[in-house]
């Protein structure tokens, strides 16, 4: 047992973290999400939905800096413009851990989204429920004090 972790920062998922270098990207999913299929690494997560995984990614993974878009979201498709209130939930994640207003979710179409996660570092597979709970991170760098 470790202090001031998360229930949700399982070995895999201090591992994978851990694990990825500068500009490495880590899909977070929902249970509808073929992660099984696509994963190079699967990190099951099923017991938790996909803010509170996202909260316990980003109290340890910094996002990159160095891109305009460190964080992505699976579009909906039809309707690329609206928002779901599971990402809603998400973006006010980011804003909590990079500060308001650093990093927008920013949209990436369905298949151009499992394209993405087919070559991330590693999949989380949650148990989110709602659809569209899908977004894609890239680990940025910690500096020196």
């Amino acid at each position: 047992m470790l202090k001031h972790l998360s229930r949700l920062h399982s070995p895999d998922l201090l591992h994978a973290l851990a694990s990825m270098g500068h500009g490495d990207e880590i899909a977070i999913v929902d249970a509808n999400f073929p992660s099984a299929s696509m994963a190079r690494r699967l990190i099951r997560m099923d017991a938790a939905g996909l803010p509170e995984v996202l909260d316990a990614c980003l109290q340890l993974l910094p996002l990159d800096g160095f891109v305009d878009q460190p964080a992505l979201r699976m579009e909906v498709v039809g309707s690329p413009a609206e928002i779901p209130v599971v990402q809603q939930e998400c973006q006010a994640l980011i804003d909590r851990h990079e500060g308001l207003g650093r990093v927008t979710l920013a949209g990436i179409e369905r298949h151009a989204f499992y394209a993405r996660a087919r070559e991330a570092y590693a999949v989380v597979a949650t148990g989110e429920p709602r659809p569209y709970g899908c977004i894609i991170l890239k680990k940025g760098v910690v500096l020196p004090d």
